[in-house]
């Protein structure tokens, strides 16, 4: 928290707000949470340092300390290591287009489909290096972006994490929509199974009888197809052979 003060739950929602908008928005993890908003919660809630985001590296955590009137520490080894930005890219011709990648790119930087290739948009990638461990075949490489779009300059990092923010958030209402129609159809299946068996007739004594005797008819009979078949069989071989 802010040292010295006490904050209410909508101080606290406020201050949340503010220390994600001073996060680089990659989503990867290194500080330990899953996404930079769960991080933001813990630090306003002075449960753990501001010195664990390798991709704000000690620019952020200058940002964070001024905020909250913290001290500025180093950043965390433990978290990882302050470095120049990169992003993904797919070596196209060994992509087995198996969508891992995709399915763990958290702001939708990866195009593709199931068995076809797949490449990432250089302009939106956060770096966050999420693809990378989860491609069966290694044939994702981090490296030095080739356009001026991930710009050094603090005001550029601002507008592309807000940038990078917005499509995080699409995403995840986008995936929680999926999610909520896939456990209605399953929903709606399992009453409609339900309802089926409630109003199902369940065979008499007389009729289970029945359908007994008829599988053991056809059963009977197709025994009695197969004897006469090779009945037929060998007459046929001991026929030629007299011949």
């Amino acid at each position: 928290m802010i040292q010295g003060a006490v904050l209410s739950k909508v101080d606290i929602g406020l201050l949340v707000d503010r220390i994600d908008d001073l996060l680089p928005q990659t989503q990867c993890g290194k500080c330990n949470y899953t996404g930079c908003k769960p991080y933001a919660q813990a630090i306003a809630g002075d449960e753990v340092p501001i010195n664990q985001c390798p991709p704000g590296g000690a620019a952020g955590i200058q940002a964070l300390a001024s905020l909250l009137n913290r001290q500025v520490i180093p950043l965390n080894p433990e978290n990882g290591v302050e470095k120049p930005v990169e992003v993904a890219i797919i070596r196209e011709d060994e992509c087995i287009g198996c969508t891992k990648c995709i399915a763990a790119c958290p702001v939708d930087a990866i195009l593709g489909a199931a068995k076809l290739m797949h490449t990432v948009i250089e302009s939106i990638c956060t770096g966050c290096e999420l693809c990378v461990e989860p491609c069966p075949v290694d044939c994702i490489d981090m490296v030095a972006p080739t356009s001026d779009l991930h710009s050094d300059d603090e005001l550029h990092k601002r507008e592309f994490a807000r940038a990078s923010k917005r499509r995080f958030e699409s995403r995840e209402q986008r995936l929680a929509n999926l999610a909520r129609e896939k456990a209605a159809r399953l929903a709606a299946k399992r009453e409609a199974l339900k309802t089926n068996r409630q109003t199902q007739k369940r065979p008499t004594d007389e009729e289970k009888r029945a359908a007994i005797a008829a599988a053991m008819a056809r059963v009977k009979a197709k025994k009695q197809r197969l004897k006469t078949q090779a009945d037929y069989s060998r007459a046929h071989a001991v026929s030629a052979a007299e011949r």
